[in-house]
């Protein structure tokens, strides 16, 4: 029997699940507690629209092996149900309120694709702001600031069995330690257990550990420092995923790579209400290295 399979849903001491109107208790779970759940955010219809438009976008996605993921880095430039989603007032009151903004940009996108046997995701955090290095990737430079890194939709649904995310709760703080039993990696981006050698942590019996079940329609939203990791999709369906990640547009920044053409296309496309949403956008290039 497969061992995720038989994890059930945690009973916690707080509310993490809420509905798109309780936009206050939303962002006070997020400061306090680092992740929340937005419950049916969005229609089937847009669900099924995102589902296609991620098979459309991931390339060779119906040639992927089993056990294999693909992704696609720019989803919103190649998704019309993803720009969907910034003229929808539900979705948009959610992510003003957890970012505690009216006037946010595009930060980035992405959609996933991970067939039946696809592996785990070890625990990491998104967040590339434990250095001041300069930046030496693009996850280095857009990933630096402390709006919310997960802005998730699992539109196939989200467990343990299906490949689903787990969150560990609190781990959001600028002055967590990891968990009890780890050491923090030199680069803090991940952990591992005290008495074994330093490598990303890929086992779920992790303190604090807060495994999400979802809808599809549900957003996960999780904050900047959080850490996380998916599961191996231990079933026989296809997980679906996709992103779109905001940030304050009084937060600039300045790309060291050039709009690709491909968003330069893309931004010459955008109707007049959706223009203000990526002024300041840089696209993203993966192959950048600083």
């Amino acid at each position: 029997m497969d061992p995720y399979a038989t994890i059930a849903k945690p009973r916690l001491p707080y509310r993490y699940e809420f509905h798109p109107y309780q936009t206050d208790q939303i962002q006070a779970c997020m400061e306090t507690h680092g992740f929340a759940v937005v419950k049916q955010l969005i229609s089937s219809r847009l669900v099924d629209d995102l589902k296609h438009d991620v098979w459309q976008a991931v390339e060779n996605s119906s040639d992927l092996p089993v056990g294999q993921s693909g992704y696609h880095l720019s989803f919103v430039e190649t998704s019309p149900a993803c720009c969907e989603l910034l003229e929808s007032t539900p979705f948009m009151t959610v992510q003003k309120a957890v970012l505690g903004s009216d006037q946010l940009l595009v930060n980035r996108s992405a959609a996933i694709i991970r067939t039946p046997g696809a592996t785990t995701h070890s625990w990491h955090t998104d967040w590339h702001g434990f250095s001041n290095d300069k930046p030496k990737n693009c996850d280095d430079l857009l990933n630096r600031g402390n709006w919310p890194a997960g802005s998730w939709f699992y539109l196939t649904g989200c467990s343990p069995a299906h490949g689903g995310l787990a969150v560990i709760a609190d781990s959001h703080t600028e002055n967590w330690r990891g968990p009890a039993g780890f050491e923090l990696m030199a680069d803090r981006r991940s952990f591992y257990p005290r008495d074994r050698e330093p490598s990303p942590y890929d086992g779920f019996d992790v303190p604090g550990m807060v495994p999400l079940f979802t809808d599809p329609g549900d957003q996960i939203l999780f904050a900047a420092r959080t850490y996380h990791a998916a599961f191996p999709n231990q079933s026989q369906r296809t997980r679906l995923s996709c992103a779109i990640v905001f940030r304050p547009r009084c937060y600039q920044i300045d790309a060291p790579w050039p709009l690709p053409e491909s968003s330069q296309a893309f931004c010459k496309t955008l109707p007049r209400p959706l223009k203000p949403y990526f002024a300041g956008y840089t696209g993203i290039d993966p192959h950048w290295s600083g």
